[in-house]
């Protein structure tokens, strides 16, 4: 019988990383393990919600991880292999803007945007963003060993994984992680349907998932940060813009305004419309870094979602 854990409980949660964190249960290697994970809000936000339930929503519930989970055979000092076997989003999902969050700061106003999912896209059903769909790519936000010592918040990434939301840990991709303890205590949550690189609006099309997985530990190999294995990818043909400074961010942000400014010019977007937009289907890249003291980052965003505009 397959071991289920179900992040819907809240013994099953957790909202900081340490090792002081009870196990939620003990698997096996190489058993398939089925994970049911809430959205990043911790289910604060359900489909009925509206923008003014993001004024009451508790912070510091946000990106809850689903774990401990210990995992037989492994020991501190060793590495553990998470093999991503598949990720099903919920039949919905959901974007917020906030003034005080994201790359660009005091420009937007506070806004939630919903998504249907069906059919591998996501499209919002309304005037917002009208006739776009996004090709739904799941993959976990919140993936992450604990710590040996200290007491950490959920939502900067660390050395040991946790809020990295990388959109290559998908279905079919394997994820190293650094076992810190006995055990590895590891935990998953912050399902994502969509997401750009750099997640620029400050969150992707956050969504309920299950998840399949599996673990191997490597004995004895020891590794600092998390490495991967993602399945061969091709990339498609974008719209691209450019910043550069010799402040990565800043260099980030210009990309990402050069775009705004592009949508809203060729496609009659709103900027409103084009920072959502950016957030979920754009990627930012650090395209040159060594050419010191100046940073180039570009963004790109594939041109086929406005093919109905």
């Amino acid at each position: 019988m397959m071991i289920v854990v179900d992040g819907r409980m809240e013994r099953n949660l957790h909202f900081k990383w340490s090792p002081g964190n009870a196990g939620i249960c003990s698997v096996p290697q190489d058993e398939i393990i089925k994970l049911i994970l809430p959205d990043s809000s911790t289910m604060q936000i359900t489909p009925e919600s509206t923008t003014e339930t993001l004024r009451t929503i508790d912070a510091s519930r946000y990106d809850a991880a689903v774990g401990p989970i210990l995992v037989e055979g492994a020991s501190a000092g060793d590495t553990l292999e998470v093999e991503i076997i598949n990720v099903r989003t919920a039949e919905w999902g959901w974007t917020s803007i906030s003034p005080d969050f994201g790359l660009i700061r005091n420009r937007f106003s506070e806004r939630l945007i919903h998504w249907k999912i069906f059919g591998g896209f996501a499209s919002t059903g309304t005037s917002f963003l009208k006739g776009i769909r996004i090709r739904t790519d799941p993959f976990l936000g919140v993936i992450g060993t604990h710590p040996s010592k200290g007491i950490y918040g959920m939502i900067p990434p660390r050395h040991f994984g946790g809020n990295m939301d990388n959109r290559l840990l998908r279905s079919g991709s394997k994820l190293y992680l650094p076992c810190n303890v006995d055990d590895a205590m590891v935990s998953f949550g912050d399902p994502h349907a969509a997401q750009g690189d750099g997640e620029v609006c400050g969150t992707a099309i956050e969504t309920p998932a299950e998840a399949l997985v599996r673990f191997r530990v490597l004995k004895g190999e020891k590794i600092r940060y998390p490495r991967g294995m993602v399945p061969a990818t091709v990339e498609p043909d974008s719209i691209m813009t450019s910043g550069i400074s010799r402040s990565p961010k800043k260099a980030a942000r210009t990309a990402v305004e050069e775009m705004i400014d592009d949508i809203m010019r060729t496609k009659g977007l709103t900027a409103e419309e084009a920072y959502v937009l950016c957030s979920v289907a754009g990627n930012l890249k650090i395209s040159e870094i060594v050419d010191e003291p100046n940073y180039v980052v570009s963004m790109t965003l594939p041109r086929k979602i406005f093919k109905k505009l």
